[in-house]
């Protein structure tokens, strides 16, 4: 391999690295949700896992069952974190996908 083709190698790497970075700081500000008890709680996540905001519809909170209320802040939580992983695995993949380092075989 020349120092030429290391050189358009490294540039290439380096471009993909960037693209993969700005996609991942993009990604971090997506807003992805998840609900529980046909929709009576919801939580907003981000694409960097983390948590947004959650929603509970006042009925629930006048039911007074502290127990329930936590299973389905938990269960709407998850629904939103594996939305939100599951989205940006997906939207990772597809970008990297179309990214290729072409390999110089040293035989041109």
């Amino acid at each position: 391999m020349n120092p030429k083709d290391l050189g358009e190698l490294f540039e290439k790497a380096q471009e993909m690295q960037s693209r993969l970075a700005d996609l991942q700081r993009d990604l971090a500000t997506r807003r992805y949700e998840g609900a529980a008890g046909g929709g009576m709680v919801t939580a907003v996540v981000t694409g960097a896992l983390r948590v947004h905001e959650v929603r509970i519809e006042p009925s629930l909170l006048e039911r007074g069952d502290r127990e329930m209320l936590q299973d389905l802040v938990a269960a709407a939580l998850n629904s939103a974190l594996a939305n939100a992983q599951s989205q940006v695995q997906e939207e990772l993949q597809r970008t990297s996908a179309g990214m290729t380092i072409p390999i110089p075989t040293g035989t041109d």
